[in-house]
């Protein structure tokens, strides 16, 4: 007997239970009942027999442990297929000659849905939650629901489902048509089955056979809403085609359009780099050497220094969890400025209606504002947002190590600087670590956690598990110059600023990267960044083009000029002013000016950037290639579906990048070299 005979009789994830003239077939894959090869012959053989036994006659579909079918089972994917296609399982639910109900619990997303969209009629307890979420990895519904889902809520929920990929809770789904009935919380076994009891002299109800209703105009209008959004990204559209084509192709045509277009998506670029994405964000989370069963230290109460922007988008993360802050500053109108910038950000989600007022004022309730670093006393863990200077960094450590009590985790938000260096200056390095804030600190998802020399395991540990608790993506980075994301930026930014000197335009070289998918490219981030910051304030001393700039009184955005000029609502536009002083600069560095192409652009801006990823895995400074890909999409924009720098460099291969960086004479990493 072969090895996957042997898999096939020992897997059984699928059994049913025969109760009076009903069949319950019951899936049981833990964790998430994913639709392995295994359910689906299980589904098979279960509804082949209770079609087979004239004893019964309505069948419910149901499912053990947390969750209804949560998805296809993502690791098979890419692999040869085993057990019976999963589109003729589902056309066999759907032809049953007797009615047949998906008895729904925690979760029916994607191919869980698509199963539940063709039995007959659908119950779900109200915590329930339905959706396609496919479209977050690149991909469509691809086992009818683009063609189902419209004809059971109707045209326009289907296409925003679809495009959107956001789960429904269970009351939406049941005013939309999607759930025909809400079971009792905890009776969901028993509701389903006198449900499909009372449908057995209604019959069979075919969704293939249902009727579309609704406007195919809101697929247009879906389009225009969220162009922005959308840019660069093909899976919303090709979701949204298949909609499209529901309203105007025979069933069966659909299904066959539905299969080109996932078929297209399945097999592309895009859908890979969210696949990897998806995986990536699950393996940063996990500390390589260190024991799962490590304990952690509690933290009930975080201390916070600065009231700027940083701190107090630090500390709101916390709030928002329900845990206590002591947010500290030096002088009273600072910290009053800071609180109230806190108040006024709360507020502003609650008219938008993520917040009431009630928990505006209770996460205001637990802010303590401070001028005293001795109220820091009781704080498990401290995190330092002051001014990026060393010196200073030293100094408020070296208070904190006499002020805090034994075994309070000590964080510094450094974006550049030695956490190992800061740890020095207090008697405990062990309880020193990094934690790198993303500005704006209450939105954006990136936390580098800096792992000094001597920081001790169950602090990384604890630093890692508070910032998923509030909501970040964590990764763990090692101690040199920028860490992970500033010391890949570094190598993007400083060939822009030669290629202006060689004669390209900081719109041309901002419009590769903006085509390439980035939010913003180097010279409209340095606008926002503000070019006067760490600028050496003296006019007379012009050595770069930023000095140029800054000694012309051009700071970036925050003064409405710097490489653009800038209207009212921020908006920039290339400025005659700062092309003149670039040139006048330029003409001082005897290159001459020549026509740069856009790929030239890429393999000086773009290939450093893979180039140091290798490097920074070389020295040990980031655990894994795919780590790096996580800091460079939630930290910095990196468009997901080119999978982060380092999926993006497999792409365009090694052997391509590394004759590229060699004709411009950058060093290249050895590692990358050998992969070339």
């Amino acid at each position: 007997m072969a090895c996957a005979d042997i898999e096939e009789l020992t897997v059984q994830s699928v059994t049913t239970q025969k109760i009076d003239d009903i069949l319950v077939v019951l899936v049981d894959n833990p964790p998430v009942n994913a639709l392995s090869w295994h359910v689906r012959q299980g589904l098979k053989d279960g509804f082949e027999q209770a079609l087979a036994d004239d004893s019964v006659k309505a069948i419910v579909l149901r499912c053990t442990g947390s969750t209804f079918i949560a998805g296809a089972d993502i690791t098979e994917f890419g692999k040869p297929p085993q057990g019976p296609d999963f589109n003729a399982v589902l056309h066999m639910i759907e032809a049953a000659h007797k009615p047949v109900v998906a008895a729904i619990h925690g979760t029916a997303l994607g191919g869980g849905l698509e199963t539940a969209l063709v039995c007959h009629y659908r119950i779900a307890v109200p915590s329930a939650r339905l959706g396609v979420p496919e479209v977050k990895l690149g991909l469509l519904p691809g086992a009818g629901g683009t063609q189902r889902l419209p004809r059971v809520v109707g045209i326009e929920a289907a296409a925003t489902m679809c495009a959107l990929g956001e789960h429904l809770p269970a009351a939406k789904a049941a005013a939309i048509g999607l759930v025909d009935r809400l079971a009792g919380e905890d009776s969901l076994a028993e509701d389903a089955i006198a449900y499909a009891r009372e449908l057995i002299p209604a019959g069979p109800r075919p969704t293939r056979d249902r009727p579309l209703t609704g406007d195919v105009g809101v697929i247009e209008q879906l389009k225009a809403a969220n162009a922005k959004k959308w840019r660069g990204f093909d899976a919303p559209y090709a979701n949204l085609a298949c909609v499209e084509a529901a309203t105007r192709l025979p069933f069966d045509e659909g299904m066959q359009f539905e299969r080109t277009e996932f078929l297209k998506l399945m097999g592309g670029s895009q859908s890979a780099a969210q696949r990897h994405m998806f995986f990536a964000e699950r393996q940063a989370a996990k500390i390589d050497g260190l024991p799962k069963d490590l304990a952690l230290r509690a933290i009930k109460k975080v201390g916070v220094i600065g009231a700027g922007t940083m701190g107090g988008g630090i500390s709101m993360n916390f709030l928002s969890k329900g845990i206590p802050v002591t947010i500290v500053e030096m002088v009273q109108e600072n910290l009053d400025r800071g609180v109230g910038v806190i108040r006024k950000n709360y507020e502003n989600s609650a008219a938008k209606g993520r917040f009431t007022t009630e928990q505006v004022e209770g996460m205001m309730g637990l802010l303590t504002p401070s001028l005293a670093l001795e109220d820091l006393a009781d704080c498990d863990l401290v995190i330092e947002a002051v001014y990026e200077s060393m010196d200073v960094k030293k100094e408020v450590f070296g208070k904190l190590d006499a002020i805090c009590k034994p075994g309070a985790i000590l964080a510094s938000n450094t974006s550049y600087l030695d956490v190992d260096e800061i740890a020095e200056c207090t008697s405990r390095p062990q309880d020193v670590v990094g934690m790198h804030f993303f500005s704006p600190a209450n939105v954006m998802k990136l936390l580098e956690v800096v792992r000094g020399a001597k920081t001790a395991d169950d602090v990384l540990a604890t630093a890692m598990a508070i910032g998923k608790k509030i909501g970040k993506v964590a990764v763990v980075a090692g101690v040199c110059h920028g860490f992970i994301g500033n010391r890949m930026l570094s190598t993007r930014q400083q060939p822009a600023m030669q290629l202006l000197l060689e004669g390209a335009t900081p719109a041309q070289i901002d419009k590769v990267h903006t085509d390439f998918g980035m939010p913003m490219g180097p010279f409209q981030m340095s606008d926002l960044a503000g070019l006067d910051i760490g600028w050496h304030r003296d006019p007379s001393r012009i050595e770069t083009i930023r000095d140029a700039l800054c000694a012309a009184g051009r700071f970036g955005q925050k003064n409405g000029k710097g490489f653009y000029d800038y209207d009212e609502k921020r908006v920039g536009t290339p400025s005659a002013e700062a092309l003149a002083i670039i040139e006048e600069f330029r003409s001082t560095s005897n290159l001459p000016k020549r026509e740069i192409s856009d790929q030239e652009i890429v393999e000086r801006t773009l290939y450093p950037m893979v180039n140091e990823g290798y490097k920074i895995l070389q020295e040990g400074k980031a655990q894994r290639p795919s780590d790096i890909d996580v800091v460079w999409i939630y930290g910095y924009g990196w468009p997901i579906y080119r999978g982060g720098p380092m999926f993006w460099g497999d792409l365009e291969g090694a052997g391509k990048i590394v004759e590229a960086l060699e004709r411009h004479g950058v060093a290249v990493a050895e590692s990358l070299k050998a992969k070339a």
